[in-house]
């Protein structure tokens, strides 16, 4: 389903700049992020506007999203989309990932929200997932960075995706999401270390059988990780390195990861946001999601990789301006 909708009129001379618009309907939030864009220039934030819905909770055992967490999830929408009408923007996009494509009862309720927000869905595939983040890192790090491995854990899944150009050569979605982990082998809080383990040993088969595919193309010159997960993590186990400009250059490397991930799995989800980097939108599944970035180094033999702010939002807002 095509979602490139404008909003308030079509894209003109956007040589002299355009405001556009994506909604991002994830596992874990609902996300609008508004730029100003024009073609050659860097993307400039004007509104950004988070909330935490964590879709995750709201399945019941068939995997079909309950009634109450249909009412959440079109309450959140309507409000962004309320915000995205009342800016002047020349496009407006309105995307869905693993949480609604997944679903028991997606089709229905993208149905709905269709009819009820009076909006279009754009549904992407896990691989598309990974390709427009893959575009997003590469625009991020430049050709400088050679071959790219991609690693971004989202709530409801991992992308994968590997290459020398902006189009990766490879990309894959698996269902190891750090909502999803936490949600399908955590029955207490905190984890129970035979829950722990049997993550990691389900990670492991499903990584193993992603390393196979992605071992043909040739090893990686960087590796990048991307979400909110990483980001957290690096924050709190990461080093802060000097970038280019002003900016810090965001490290994580696997040994940090696998000395911190046994600390916090012993404190419940309320403790953790007391740590740095640990925001409460995500402490309830910060463990599982280092459990899979975890298993994942280990699988790639990755001791440390790189952390980009750009992800997903801004590989699509890149693709509409790339597109005109």
């Amino acid at each position: 389903m095509s979602g490139d909708r404008p909003v308030d009129g079509a894209l003109g001379e956007v040589e002299h700049g355009a405001r556009l618009g994506v909604l991002d309907i994830g596992s874990n939030t609902v996300h609008l992020l508004l730029v100003d864009m024009r073609l050659g220039g860097r993307p400039v934030p004007t509104r950004s506007h988070r909330l935490t819905l964590r879709l995750m909770r709201y399945l019941d055992e068939d995997g079909a999203i309950t009634d109450e967490g249909v009412a959440a999830l079109l309450a959140a929408i309507r409000e962004c989309v309320a915000i995205a009408r009342s800016e002047p923007l020349d496009d407006f996009v309105v995307m869905a990932t693993s949480a609604l494509r997944e679903a028991a009862n997606g089709e229905e309720v993208v149905a709905r929200i269709e009819r009820e927000a009076k909006v279009t869905l754009d549904i992407l595939s896990g691989p598309d997932e990974a390709r427009l983040t893959f575009l997003a890192v590469r625009r991020w790090f430049g050709w400088a960075a050679g071959r790219i491995l991609l690693l971004d854990i989202g709530g409801g899944s991992l992308e994968i995706a590997m290459g020398d150009d902006e189009e990766p050569a490879i990309a894959l979605s698996v269902p190891l999401g750090a909502g999803r982990s936490t949600v399908g082998f955590f029955r207490s809080d905190p984890p129970s270390l035979a829950d722990q383990r049997a993550l990691r040993m389900y990670a492991k088969a499903v990584l193993d059988d992603a390393v196979a595919q992605v071992q043909p193309f040739g090893r990686p010159d960087h590796v990048i990780g991307s979400s909110k997960t990483i980001r957290s993590l690096a924050r709190l186990a990461g080093n802060a390195l000097p970038g280019i400009g002003d900016g810090d250059r965001a490290v994580l490397t696997r040994r940090q990861l696998d000395d911190w991930v046994p600390r916090i799995a012993r404190m419940d989800a309320a403790s953790r946001t007391a740590l740095p980097g640990i925001t409460a939108d995500r402490t309830f599944q910060i463990v599982a999601g280092g459990i899979v970035l975890s298993e994942a180094m280990r699988a790639f033999r990755v001791k440390e990789l790189d952390v980009s702010p750009w992800a997903l939002r801004e590989g699509r807002l890149l693709q509409m301006l790339d597109r005109v």
